[in-house]
């Protein structure tokens, strides 16, 4: 349950998506921690990228109040939208407000840190719903976020010169990362091991800032001081892994396993038809575009290729993963089309 003050919400397990679909706003990437480590102190150039983003988030909580103020029933049973409420009624503090606040909760007193917390709690759902759809309830996700709101108000310095909200999401998003990377996962990897994709994220963040794009493969090796192959097993070690069982697509009965599955290996005629779709796979794939294609065809280790995961990818073409991501939605729903245009049904490829 969201932490904030002695109030108590129960989570009934349900997620607002459709109230919070706003997806404008992209967070500049960040590391993954490993559980129960926390970061080290972010650096001024972090706080500074930090701080640009940070005022473009939108406020939510007011948006999703006034979408349901005309709908009272609604709005009570449901859990997340109470939560928001309450929260809502806040305003944000100014920045001549913050900064005595803050240095009142330096000097130890309470009802202005139980203030301070209340009146960010915005910012925690306005970060924690980038997270959504990850193996994690958005309410989870709220509740890290604000651990890491209460631990960046104990650390803040007011002197520094930053916002508390621009310092305070620094934190807030590696308790929520650390929520995704842990809850969300299904092969959890040994701490050494996510340390040291921490260290390569770490080094990718710094070149993006610095550079205003994100490093390939040959210069992170050259901050990072390992080789290329090294590089691209940290990544796919740390690619979020998906389950066997989840649906090819949204609203469809079958399932990754179902298309992978060898129990049709001893059939010639069923081995020469499923030859045959691949067949037809790949001359659908030459019909892309061609970063499509080549987005395609890395992505899944077509044409006797391995798997590469969306950052070895990203790295290798100097585009964001982000952007190879979106290329990848693109190019399976055109394929989509493709096969729509045909005729054809999952049950006729399987």
């Amino acid at each position: 349950m969201p932490r904030s003050s002695e109030r108590h919400l129960h989570d009934e397990g349900s997620d607002d998506a459709e109230a919070l679909d706003d997806d404008s706003i992209n967070l500049p990437s960040s590391e993954t921690l490993a559980l129960g480590s926390l970061p080290e102190e972010p650096a001024d150039d972090d706080l500074q990228a930090m701080a640009a983003v940070i005022e473009q988030l939108p406020l939510v909580a007011d948006a999703i109040v006034h979408k349901t103020a005309d709908d009272p029933e609604r709005f009570a049973a449901d859990v997340t939208q109470t939560y928001l409420n309450e929260i809502g009624a806040r305003s944000l503090l100014t920045a001549e407000e913050e900064l005595d606040m803050a240095r009142r909760v330096k000097q130890g007193d309470f009802a202005a840190r139980q203030e301070m917390v209340e009146r960010n709690l915005r910012l925690v759902v306005s970060i924690a719903r980038h997270y959504m759809n990850r193996g994690v309830p958005l309410l989870d996700l709220i509740e890290e976020g604000n651990l890491g709101l209460m631990h960046a108000l104990d650390k803040f310095d007011p002197e520094r010169g930053f916002r508390f909200s621009t310092y305070a999401s620094w934190w807030i998003r590696q308790g929520v990362e650390r929520a995704v990377h842990h809850q969300g996962r299904l092969v959890r990897l040994p701490v050494h091991l996510v340390r040291e994709i921490n260290a390569l994220n770490r080094h990718r963040r710094q070149f993006a800032v610095k550079h205003a794009r994100e490093p390939n493969l040959e210069e992170l090796a050259q901050l990072s001081g390992r080789a290329g192959d090294e590089i691209k097993t940290l990544l796919q070690r740390g690619e979020q892994t998906h389950s066997l069982d989840q649906p090819v697509e949204s609203g469809s009965s079958h399932t990754l396993v179902e298309m992978i599955s060898d129990e049709s290996v001893d059939d010639p005629h069923e081995s020469l038809a499923s030859a045959e779709s691949v067949t037809l796979l790949l001359a659908w794939v030459d019909m892309l575009p061609e970063r499509q294609r080549q987005v395609i065809e890395r992505r899944y280790g077509l044409r006797g290729g391995e798997p590469e995961t969306l950052e070895v990818i990203a790295a290798d073409l100097q585009l964001t993963r982000e952007r190879v991501r979106q290329i990848q939605s693109e190019a399976l729903l055109r394929l989509q089309g493709i096969v729509r245009g045909r005729r054809l049904t999952p049950d006729s490829l399987l």
